[in-house]
């Protein structure tokens, strides 16, 4: 489980397929404090660590997850937001966030807000009830607040603190970007979606 908020940027130093599975070498800070089967997420993805040396670990990312996320689009040398899983005793300054991404958005326009950016995105109609105004919403793996939300798509605002932190400041109009619902959102509409099933089963 993770919070959203990015503690550090990474950086994409090697890449290696096999079969359908890509090893990612990931360069950073917190390289020498991780372990061995480790969940750490990257631009909001939950990897597993399986190897240490020095300053870079390795994670790998089976079909499934690069069918859903931007992992295939990453290059050497590309920055990646990082954050490991939240402690017990940590104060939850984001949201429940749990690392399983549910697809990618694209960046539709960055509006320079004169101290702050609005960024745009698209919204899939088929997600469009699990994005509401000032709700919660993971964008590669950074907790953010929904602005203005329409039948197809939604925005949100970056500070500049969060601009310089992250890699927002490398997202530009046509990026794809990781998304994750929010989660209580997702069981909602589900409850409800079976609670409709079973209605309208009775009504027949």
């Amino acid at each position: 489980m993770f919070t959203g908020i990015v503690e550090t940027i990474g950086t994409v130093t090697g890449i290696a397929k096999e079969g359908t599975n890509i090893h990612f070498t990931i360069q950073t800070e917190i390289a020498k404090e991780s372990y061995i089967d480790q969940s750490i997420a990257h631009n909001g993805v939950c990897l597993t660590v399986v190897s240490i040396k020095d300053d870079t670990y390795v994670v790998t990312a089976i079909q499934e997850t690069l069918k859903l996320t931007n992992l295939g689009l990453w290059q050497v040398g590309d920055y990646i937001n990082i954050e490991r899983a939240m402690t017990a005793d940590k104060r939850m300054d984001g949201h429940f966030v749990q690392g399983h991404v549910d697809g990618t958005v694209r960046c539709t326009s960055i509006n320079d807000a004169n101290g702050s950016w609005n960024y745009r995105f698209t919204l899939p109609s088929e997600k469009k009830n699990l994005i509401v105004s000032k709700g919660s919403v993971t964008l590669n793996g950074i907790s953010l607040t929904v602005v203005s939300p329409d039948e197809n798509s939604f925005g949100v605002s970056i500070i500049p603190y969060t601009y310089e932190h992250t890699t927002m400041h490398d997202v530009v109009e046509g990026s794809s970007i990781n998304i994750e619902y929010d989660m209580i959102a997702k069981h909602i509409v589900k409850n409800i979606d079976l609670y409709m099933d079973v209605y309208l089963a009775r009504a027949k």
